[in-house]
């Protein structure tokens, strides 16, 4: 059990993250796919108030969310509350990759919905990480996107999935393309330049 889907806390921490994303103008278009596992991207990640937006739209959603951390979060005293928020832990020492682990952690699971933020960053990058996208593909599963636009104030979820095929230059440029032109939180720092 996560802090999103606790009995009562979540019913709570949702009518709160309504509230508060009204009065701050934000709003969500579109919705989850009722899939019981994938992996959602946000992007662009331009802005330390991008985690807040985060909670706000999982809350809002009523998504029961998992992220990456490494291991050493999730030993005592405070391990369980990381674990709580929805974190699973990723050893870096261990043999096994990153990606790795996450499929394993995803084919494990009866449902299990990976957030990430596949600039890495919060600066301007030339090309996006590919761990979330070898993770969806080592696990067979989909690639669900979520535009932060915050010249409109509104997070856009793409309803329709990606499901990655044998092409990973195709597919990521595919991917990448609808985000292009958005400017996130931080106008300052605008969205990737797709390569041509």
């Amino acid at each position: 059990m996560t802090i999103f889907n606790t009995p009562i806390l979540s019913g709570i921490f949702h009518i709160l993250a309504r509230l508060i994303m009204r009065v701050l103008g934000w709003r969500v278009e579109g919705k989850l796919p009722g899939l019981p596992k994938f992996v959602l991207i946000g992007a662009p990640h331009t802005s330390n108030w991008d985690f807040l937006l985060f909670l706000g739209i999982i809350f809002t959603l009523r998504a029961n969310v998992r992220f990456m951390g490494k291991a050493e979060l999730f030993r005592s005293p405070i391990g369980f509350f990381f674990r709580y928020c929805g974190g699973v832990p990723v050893d870096r020492k261990k043999s096994t990759g990153l990606v790795d682990q996450m499929v394993d952690a995803a084919n494990k699971a009866d449902r299990f919905i990976l957030t990430i933020a596949p600039e890495g960053t919060r600066h301007h990058v030339a090309e996006w990480k590919r761990g979330f996208y070898h993770i969806a593909k080592g696990a067979g599963i989909p690639i669900v996107m979520a535009v932060v636009d915050g010249k409109h104030k509104t997070v856009h979820i793409r309803e329709q999935v990606f499901q990655p095929t044998d092409d990973i230059e195709a597919d990521m440029k595919s991917i990448q393309e609808f985000f292009a032109g958005v400017v996130g939180i931080n106008p300052r720092r605008k969205y990737i330049t797709l390569k041509s």
